[in-house]
């Protein structure tokens, strides 16, 4: 599958779906899928991912994110690309997750960059073709050393590229800007490159990217499909418009030196779609009332959004 293909079939826009859960911090299924039906329902992405970073995918156990896996496949089966977003810490437990997405007739696996244990290139290199080899799923690489504390180098991406059902990578463009060049010239067009960092989608797309993983887009997604929309039929002055538009918000979610936007992500999502998801697990917290009022005065700029709260 190279490039192009990937386009075809899971499109540009990507959004790694937020996790529900109830009064009590437990996985709320029911809310989750109002959560897929919405995302799916209002056309803000081509392809779901469940279980991804935005999903809280650290705070939840093996069956929990099973579970997750299985209940959105209930309710959006057929409607539009399913990834599974089955990265770990350990190889074992990245392969397990990645048959169970595939059992589940799930489209493609997301699978993070080993975290925490700080692997080296040939360890993380090693990690993804063991993982590939047990699956026929296609594989999109995640490269977020933000949070992983690693990096995958274009040279291993590169080499990554030559298996057969590696096919993408997702890059957190912002801590390394010109790395989807590096990864594009080291895959030549092998592997469809996405940022993962929603500031940088018009970034990734000058340099040759193909689109974004993008959280805020089960928020923002009408502006960000219209700017990429834009970008791509060469109306760079509309595109450009549309992301200072957006900008603000992405930059709400991590104010006061916050490094995770998730916590004010989940009051956006409830703020425009009238679902009440809940807290986020612990650690994290919920935003505060001041937190709050500056992610709606940003929404209030962005075409598209009616705010519900």
């Amino acid at each position: 599958m190279n490039k192009d293909e990937v386009v075809k079939k899971f499109g540009r826009l990507l959004v790694p779906m937020l996790t529900a859960f109830d009064g009590k911090g437990d996985l709320d299924i029911k809310k989750t899928q109002e959560i897929a039906d919405y995302i799916i329902e209002e056309k803000l992405c081509d392809s779901l991912i469940v279980g991804g970073t935005t999903g809280e995918f650290f705070s939840l156990s093996m069956d929990e994110r099973i579970s997750l896996f299985k209940a959105v496949k209930d309710v959006a089966f057929g409607k539009v690309p399913l990834v599974a977003g089955t990265g770990a810490v350990s190889t074992r437990e990245a392969i397990s997750l990645t048959k169970a997405a595939e059992e589940l007739g799930y489209d493609m696996a997301m699978i993070v960059a080993p975290y925490y244990c700080k692997p080296t290139q040939e360890e993380i290199e090693t990690h993804y073709k063991a993982i590939a080899k047990e699956t026929k799923l296609p594989i999109m690489l995640y490269n977020i050393p933000l949070f992983s504390g690693t990096n995958i180098e274009p040279e291993t991406a590169g080499r990554l590229s030559e298996v057969e059902n590696v096919v993408a990578i997702k890059e957190e463009a912002e801590i390394h800007p010109l790395q989807g060049t590096k990864y594009i010239l080291e895959c030549e067009d092998s592997l469809a490159i996405y940022s993962g960092d929603d500031s940088m989608i018009l970034q990734i797309l000058s340099q040759g990217g193909v689109g974004g993983v993008s959280g805020t887009a089960q928020v923002v997604g009408k502006a960000t499909r219209e700017m990429m929309k834009a970008f791509l039929e060469g109306n760079v002055s509309r595109a450009v418009q549309l992301h200072q538009k957006i900008y603000p918000f992405i930059v709400s979610l991590v104010q006061n030196n916050r490094k995770n936007p998730i916590p004010l992500l989940r009051f956006a999502f409830t703020a425009v779609s009238g679902i009440d998801i809940g807290a986020p697990r612990p650690p994290l917290l919920p935003p505060k009332d001041a937190e709050k009022e500056r992610v709606i005065e940003a929404l209030k700029n962005i075409p598209y959004i009616e705010i519900k709260i």
